[in-house]
């Protein structure tokens, strides 16, 4: 990435250097007072520029012709002429214009750059070459002429047309212009949109916020705002979209983002819809037929696709723009394939272009073609150093290089050196069960093997997955072959389970290869979430308390519209919401219509059939199945709990009289719950377990809420010092729930004041199925593991327990060096070595010692060490 000052390359007369000699006085008051006169072009100008940003484009070609007609001499008029004509799709006509207006303003740079624009739309690519050049020439010649805003943003953009340094562009031409014009909107509008374009959104956000204050109403830079957070926080996005469309109608760019975001959504109806009335503004829009390609391909209609993309290419032929967009909103779709073919496509109009180029570098690495993707990504990022996503990838593929890969014939397993000495044998076998429960399921046989690559670091993750790093929220993505999953590591704060997240994933690769990337969204998260829940109960998700509320309030959405609730999600519960009932979907069609019906269905959307159809061929009418199935989940959520009551109360239980709530609302889920928590907070132990018992006793399933009323049992037991009756209710916990670390923890300690060595083993395992990364789990696991007569496996734990900075290294290399004596194993005498290292006290290492040296039998009897200390166990946190 560009960090310096230095200049770049410069022409003949060294323009494109920024000035650094002081110009004399009088001189520069001339400069101004020429700057004024040009910049002057009276308020009918002003009117009719105005007419051409609110999208007015008619009246302004009218307006603008008119003026023309009258051969009034302004620049202005010429430029709005041809920019309305452009606007509404007359290219040839928009031609005309500017070169009469060339050889009317012999010397003007911004005519000349409309032109370029102008004469590329109409495929005229040599007059763009003598344009460039006599800019070139003139910028030499005629330096003094063009220090003005205007004159300066239009040299900037020649620079970035000649392909010089963008970084720079910014310094020396927009800068500059904006110091010499801070109401010029244009100069806000061009250094967004080079941000934009090199995928630095807060860069761009920054500039367009700025201009945001000077210009509040102007849709252009609200629409630079919603393309600065359109792959962020797409609420903000929204907002400005449609305020950009509320201050012109007309706005084509803006309607296609609309439509972009409807074809994410797979609403594609509506896409056409809003396609249709773009086209009416425009008829000629490459970028309208690009996605009206996108959206022939996505209907399955190889032909219509063929000649939407001959029509973006009408005037321009070799437009590189248009196969860029149609691959990237193909990959958006996880066809990589396609989407690479478009690319390749692209580059064939034009080598030089670099956004097809990263796209296709990320296409390749999401293809499992790495050695092609990180070449072409490097390619990119050495071309332009300002590019964002090729940078990161970059810095990525240095962070990846240090990687180490364990496979077999099925699976390609990327992790850091360090978590893949600690569990990766672990993940390669999960995943081979996965792949042969699956696989053998849905009677898929995966051709080539699947690619899973583990980040400790999320940005990381989010960089591989998404191209920039601040994306969080998810904990593992499928491209079809290749998957990527944040390690245990970047999950301290929130921990989730990693097993369930693999095999969640690797269910995507199941489903994305039978239907060859053509499912819907909903559909495919749907069947890996209740594949979860058919491995092990306690993963996926269930109906809790807050999915109650929203499936018996208004936040059911319709089968087929569900896909949509990916997409803008209100809140993240909502976008959690999405997953469970994409999930409960899937239930309802097993239930009703057999596990074969879904397979069936998965079959024709690989064949391109849609979805609505092969639903209704396999299981009934979309219409008949959302009514039925709305019933089924309204049933599901009046079945979760049904003797508690479940009305919120008007008045804060935190706030109110709980015992005059609790005397009222006896069985209120919300008033017990606060009640519980209350009387712990005030250390009144006994009288807690009450509504505890109570909520466990109607919803006895209640372990995904905040406020979990095992944990909170399991609390006021230990405060009371009644360990037996902590550990029953511990232990039920532990068999609900995916993630409850304190709870699996505190069970192992408990196992093991009791020498109970099986709950020490299953809470070992369920702890490690979410953080394989800490030694405690290790620690009880060997002992269990010693007790069990399990040397091998003991001394696996106790060696995984050294490569994680055990508390206690002596003793941890002790027990160690005992185990590996009975086997007569060489590296005993190491081990022992190193525990009097950290220990050179150690009796009982010294006794070992003399046992090694001598060569007997180590003594049987050895102290015992007390175990670590456990942290207070905490309520469970919510579902992920």
């Amino acid at each position: 990435m560009y960090t310096g000052g230095c200049d770049f390359a410069t022409s003949r007369k060294g323009f494109w250097r920024r000035p650094s000699v002081r110009v004399p006085v009088l001189l520069t008051a001339f400069f101004l007072l020429l700057l004024t006169s040009f910049g002057a072009v009276g308020a009918e100008v002003s009117e009719c520029r105005k007419l051409l940003i609110l999208g007015e484009y008619e009246k302004c070609l009218e307006m603008a012709s008119k003026a023309a007609g009258e051969n009034r001499y302004e620049e202005e008029w010429r430029l709005l002429q041809a920019q309305a004509l452009m606007a509404t799709g007359r290219y040839p006509e928009a031609k005309e214009v500017i070169v009469n207006a060339l050889s009317r303003y012999t010397t003007s740079i911004r005519s000349r750059m409309l032109a370029c624009s102008i004469f590329r739309a109409n495929g005229s690519s040599k007059r763009v070459e003598s344009l460039l050049k006599e800019i070139d020439y003139l910028a030499g010649t005629r330096r003094w002429a063009y220090t003005d805003a205007k004159n300066l943003v239009a040299l900037g953009d020649a620079a970035l047309w000649l392909k010089l340094d963008a970084r720079q562009v910014l310094d020396n031409f927009y800068n500059v212009a904006k110091k010499s014009d801070p109401e010029y909107r244009e100069v806000y509008l061009a250094s967004g949109n080079l941000a934009l374009g090199k995928n630095d959104f807060e860069t761009s956000a920054n500039v367009f916020f700025e201009a945001l204050r000077k210009f509040s109403e102007d849709p252009d830079i609200h629409f630079g705002l919603a393309q600065s957070f359109a792959s962020g926080d797409r609420e903000v996005a929204i907002e400005h979209l449609k305020k950009t469309l509320e201050l012109n109608p007309n706005h084509v760019a803006a309607m296609l983002m609309r439509v972009d975001y409807m074809i994410d959504s797979e609403r594609y109806a509506a896409a056409n819809e809003t396609l249709q009335q773009a086209m009416k503004v425009n008829p000629w829009s490459p970028e309208a037929w690009a996605y009206q390609a996108v959206l022939e391909h996505l209907d399955n209609n190889p032909k219509g696709e063929a000649l939407a993309r001959e029509k973006g290419l009408r005037y321009w032929a070799a437009n590189p723009e248009v196969d860029h967009l149609i691959g990237k909103k193909l990959s958006g779709k996880y066809r990589f394939k396609e989407g690479a073919a478009y690319q390749r496509r692209a580059l064939k109009s034009d080598p030089d272009h670099l956004q097809a180029k990263s796209q296709l570098a990320t296409d390749l690495l999401r293809l499992g073609d790495d050695a092609a993707g990180w070449a072409l990504a490097k390619e990119v990022n050495e071309e332009d150093g300002y590019d964002v996503n090729a940078f990161n990838l970059v810095a990525l593929n240095d962070t990846m290089s240090k990687f180490e890969t364990i496979s077999n014939d099925d699976f390609i397993v990327r992790m850091s050196p360090h978590e893949k000495s600690i569990y990766g044998d672990r993940v390669l076998d999960l995943l081979g069960r996965a792949k042969k429960i699956l696989c053998d399921k849905y009677g898929m046989e995966l051709e080539t093997p699947t690619i899973v690559e583990i980040f400790p670091k999320q940005s990381d993750f989010a960089v591989r997955t998404f191209g920039v790093p601040g994306v969080d929220g998810f904990l593992g993505v499928c491209f079809g072959r290749l998957i990527t999953a944040n390690s245990p590591a970047s999950r301290v704060a929130t921990p989730s389970n990693w097993e369930a997240v693999l095999w969640h994933e690797f269910c995507h690769v199941v489903t994305l290869s039978m239907t060859r990337n053509k499912m819907p969204r909903w559909l495919s998260e749907g069947i890996s979430v209740y594949e979860e829940l058919q491995e092990n109960p306690v993963w996926g998700q269930s109906m809790t308390p807050e999915y109650r509320e929203m499936v018996l309030g208004e936040d059911l959405t319709p089968v087929g519209e569900l896909s949509s609730a990916f997409m803008a999600p209100k809140s993240g519960m909502h976008l959690q919401f999405a997953y469970y009932e994409s999930a409960l979907v899937v239930e309802y069609l097993i239930k009703n219509h057999g596990l074969e019906s879904l397979r069936k269905i998965l079959r024709d959307l690989g064949r391109g059939r849609k979805i609505n159809e092969t639903i209704a061929a396999h299981t009934e009418p979309m219409s008949e199945l959302e009514k039925k199935f709305k019933a089924f989940a309204i049933a599901r959520a009046e079945n979760l709990a049904p003797d508690l009551d479940w009305e919120k109360p008007d008045i804060d239980p935190r706030r109110a009289n709980v015992d005059e709530l609790i005397a009222s609302h006896p069985k209120n889920y919300w008033i017990l719950t606060q009640q519980a928590k209350r009387l712990l907070q005030q250390k009144q132990y006994e009288a807690a377990k009450a509504p505890l018992r109570k909520l466990i006793k109607a919803y006895p399933k209640n372990v995904e809420s905040a406020d979990n009323p095992y944990a909170l049992l399991a609390m006021a037991h230990r405060g009371l010092e009644e360990g037996e009756e902590e550990r029953k209710v511990l232990e039920t916990l532990s068999a609900l729930s995916p993630d409850s670390l304190g709870a699996y923890l505190r069970l192992m300690e408990i196992g093991s004041e009791k020498e109970d060595w099986k709950s020490v083993e299953t809470n070992g395992e369920r702890y490690l199925a979410v953080n394989p990364l800490l030694p405690q789990p290790y620690r009880y696991l060997a002992l269990a593991r010693e007790a069990n007569a399990k040397p091998d496996e003991a001394i696996d734990a106790y060696r995984v327990m050294l490569r994680l900075d055990p508390p206690d290294p002596a003793e941890t290399h002790f027990r160690l060096a005992r185990l590996l004596h009975e086997k007569k194993d060489p590296a005993t005498r190491r081990h022992i070595l190193q525990a009097l290292e950290e220990a050179p006290r150690y009796r009982d290492a010294h006794k070992l010692l003399l046992a090694i040296v001598g060569g007997d039998k180590p003594e049987a009897a050895v102290d015992k060490p007390a175990p670590p200390p456990v942290p207070a166990l905490k309520p469970a946190s919510p579902a992920k």
